[in-house]
Parts: C-alpha cells; sequence; structure tokens
C-alpha cells in the first residue's frame, strides 16, 4: 500500500511556530531523540577538518582536553618547521657559543626554534648569516602573534559564562492538587548566582493525521514559568488538567507515539550579567509514574531548615495511584 511522505503535508502557522527549528525532515525521523539529556543536539552540521579547527567558534566550543592537545601539536609542529628552516640554511647557521655540541643539527635548530618561538633567550645558540637571521625575525613576530592569539582563546573559554544546572534523572507523574502533574527537579550545580530563571517545557510526540504518523509540538502551561532567585531547588510542574495535551494519556500511548519533553532553562548569570541557558529532555520512558521527588531539606527537631541534602536530589519515592472521580 503506498503511502505519502510526511514532509509533503502542508503545516498550519501555528505548526510553524512549534517546529523549534529542526525542519520537517528531521522532525518526522523517529529513530533519534530531538535533544540529548546533555542539552546536546542529534543533529549535527557537517564540516570540513580546516573549518572545524580554524573557526573562532569552534576553538572556543572545543573540550577542554581537545584544546589543548590542538595547541601541544601547533606548538611543536611550528617549531618543526622552523627547524627544518635552519638546517636548510647550512651546517654554520646556528652556532654554539659554549660547550660541547651535544645535539644533532636538526635537535640544536629545534631547540633553537624553541627558544625564539618563547623569547626566552638563553644566548648559547646564535644565527649566523642573513638568511638564519631573516627567519629568527618571522619566527620571532609569529611567536608574538601565536602567544597573543592563545592567551586570548584561553581566556575567552575561562571567561565563558556558562550554566551548570543538574536535571533530576527521572521526570515524574505525581499526585496535583486533586489531579496529576508532570514533574521535574533542577539545581544549580555551581556556587554562583542565578536571577530571572525561567523555564519552558514543550512536549514532542507522533499523532495520526489524516492516517498519516507526523510529529507534533505542544507547549505545555507551567505552575511557574519563572523564579526570581534561583538558590536551592526548583520543582517544575506541568498540571495535566483538561487543557494539558497529556490529558488522559497513559504511560504506554506516550511510549508508543515517541513523546519527549523538551525543556530550555534561560537564566541571568548575576556574576557576569549574561544571559546564560541550558537544556535537556526526558523522553516517555524515562518518566516514573505515581510518584514524588523526595524532601531535600534537612531540618531540625522543631523543624527548622538547617540546609539541604544533594544527595536526595535525584530520589523518588512512590505513592498510590491517584483515583480521579
Amino acid at each position: 500500500m503506498a503511502t505519502r511522505s510526511a514532509t509533503s503535508l502542508p503545516q498550519t502557522a501555528e505548526e510553524r511556530d512549534r517546529d523549534l527549528g529542526f525542519g520537517s525532515v528531521v522532525s518526522q525521523d523517529r529513530h533519534i531523540r530531538l535533544l540529548n539529556r546533555d542539552g546536546t543536539f542529534n543533529v549535527s552540521r557537517k564540516q570540513s577538518w580546516s573549518d572545524s579547527l580554524g573557526s573562532y567558534y569552534s576553538l572556543i566550543m572545543m573540550s577542554w582536553p581537545r584544546f589543548m592537545l590542538l595547541v601541544a601539536v601547533a606548538y611543536v609542529v611550528g617549531n618543526a618547521f622552523f627547524a627544518l628552516l635552519y638546517v636548510v640554511c647550512g651546517p654554520h647557521s646556528l652556532q654554539t657559543v659554549e660547550g660541547p655540541d651535544e645535539f644533532s643539527r636538526y635537535a640544536k635548530a629545534f631547540f633553537f626554534s624553541v627558544h625564539t618561538f618563547a623569547t626566552i633567550g638563553y644566548g648559547n645558540i646564535v644565527p649566523v648569516g642573513m638568511a638564519a637571521n631573516v627567519i629568527v625575525t618571522v619566527e620571532s613576530l609569529l611567536g608574538l602573534l601565536g602567544l597573543a592569539l592563545a592567551t586570548g582563546l584561553l581566556f575567552a573559554r575561562f571567561s565563558r559564562p556558562t550554566a551548570k544546572i543538574l536535571f533530576s534523572d527521572s521526570a515524574i507523574v505525581a499526585p496535583y492538587n486533586g489531579i496529576t502533574a508532570f514533574e521535574f527537579r533542577i539545581t544549580n550545580a555551581r556556587s554562583n548566582q542565578i536571577i530571572e530563571l525561567g523555564a519552558r517545557v514543550l512536549l514532542s510526540r507522533f499523532e495520526m493525521v489524516d492516517g498519516i504518523r507526523i510529529r507534533k509540538y505542544y507547549q505545555l502551561k507551567l505552575e511557574r514559568e519563572k523564579v526570581v532567585f534561583f538558590p536551592l531547588s526548583w520543582t517544575i510542574v506541568h498540571p495535566i488538567d483538561e487543557s494539558s495535551p497529556m490529558h488522559g494519556s497513559t504511560q504506554q500511548e506516550l511510549v508508543a507515539s515517541n513523546a519527549e519533553f523538551l525543556i530550555l532553562l534561560t537564566g541571568i548569570d548575576e556574576t557576569f550579567s549574561q544571559t546564560v541557558h541550558a537544556r535537556s529532555s526526558y523522553q516517555a520512558a524515562e518518566l516514573i509514574w505515581n510518584a514524588r521527588f523526595s524532601d531535600m531539606y534537612v531540618r531540625d527537631e522543631d523543624g527548622h531548615i538547617l540546609s539541604v541534602d544533594q544527595d536526595r536530589f535525584h530520589n523518588v519515592e512512590r505513592v498510590e495511584p491517584l483515583q480521579i472521580a
């Protein structure tokens, strides 16, 4: 039986607003998760190796081990290249002021290049001749520019404000004011202060439209969409009332429809006065039904709050299913 492609369906204005930027082709792929738990996307842009290593964005965003390895490789390769130029200039282009020559010609040229790059100036090896001194001049200039570039990148990586917000391992469907609610918990993993923290949660799932299975997006109405201060933890709640797209849905139905809850947090880092973001998602299989989050607060005998126990952050407790008339 022939079927129409889901991408051939025209989108309404409301559906285009809720598309989130994934596009109709990616949105209809049932085998990928749109958003990983760590906030990264499963859709990546293919770039050549030169673009991925040479762009400012890539140098800022790459991991620290990869960045340090790249700097080390560039430093060694640069010195090796200039060492080769000194060797080409002839056996007398570099001379040792005193002491026996314990290194080969190339090794001596390589370490002289290191001294020149870093402007160390030990003075034990000196260039002789016009060609060698011209190479020293060029290498000194490139060394200063390279040092400034590496320092700028290092500072930019350290000073870039980022949010490290922890999301609870599982989201829950819990009793809430006579109905049920979709809930998850977040907390700030750093000592910096985040203010004006806002949350946006969208439900993505596949539905049958005119006999064709397509992905739909629904923005979930939250009990509270923003908090002014974020010193402790925040349990984000979506009441599952009659207006909720989750109303009447069971866990099996959400799993069968490849439901995914997409989360975007936006706040202001008080230290840098800049906007920071955090993303994550939960799939339907990662929901725990008929549960509630454990109390994180440590209290004294009189019930006064003493501290927050972060070890309880991910803990949930089972509760009896809510009987709704």
